[in-house]
């Protein structure tokens, strides 16, 4: 297995990758804002580091927001500090699906909805005050919400306030940093990080 403070692999070495899962990045305590990714990439799951791929426009939006206070690079892999600095803020990541894929389009149906209910259990458990999951598509198949549209929902997550974001990765060309900052500082702004 290639090591997971590399910054490039193959395709093949990436591909060995496949279903592996990435471990939740939660605080042990204080939790204010938990943001959900749809599922792994292949990227991810090789650095361990969920929103890893280079082009992901994820912890830049968070820079710009004001959610972080200093640059995460996790391309080759979180480092502790990025990660203590991430959860002292009470900032939480998971993701929907665990199993990593090239693509989220890869996922089924089915498995977006079981993600959604497992998600539930997740925020029921860990009591986040918002809940931020990024990406509009998986959340209307995960929760059967088809006419959904991005920003705060009507409706609770597991008792958390729920707010739909945009997906920051690179394959959602019509996003940019500014735009996904903006978006997510709304959500931060609701569970008291800025």
């Amino acid at each position: 297995m290639p090591s997971p403070t590399r910054r490039s692999w193959t395709r093949a070495e990436l591909e060995s990758f496949r279903d592996a899962a990435v471990p939740d990045l939660l605080p042990a305590s204080g939790l204010r804002l938990l943001f959900v990714g749809i599922n792994p990439g292949l990227w991810t799951a090789a650095t361990q580091t969920h929103f890893a791929h280079p082009v992901n426009r994820f912890y830049p939006a968070l820079l710009e927001a004001g959610i972080i206070e200093r640059p995460i690079d996790p391309a080759a892999g979180m480092t502790d500090e990025d990660r203590a600095h991430l959860t002292a803020r009470g900032i939480g990541i998971t993701n929907v699906v665990h199993r990593a894929t090239a693509r989220a389009d890869e996922l089924t149906a089915d498995e977006l909805r079981l993600g959604g209910q497992q998600l539930v259990v997740l925020v029921d458990r860990v009591r986040p005050r918002v809940v931020a999951l990024a990406g509009i598509t998986a959340y209307r198949t995960a929760f059967d919400r088809r006419k959904a549209v991005l920003g705060r929902q009507d409706e609770t997550l597991g008792g958390a306030e729920l707010w739909v974001v945009p997906n920051p990765s690179g394959l959602n060309a019509h996003e940019t940093v500014s735009s996904l900052a903006t978006a997510y500082a709304a959500a931060a702004r609701a569970a008291g990080v800025i």
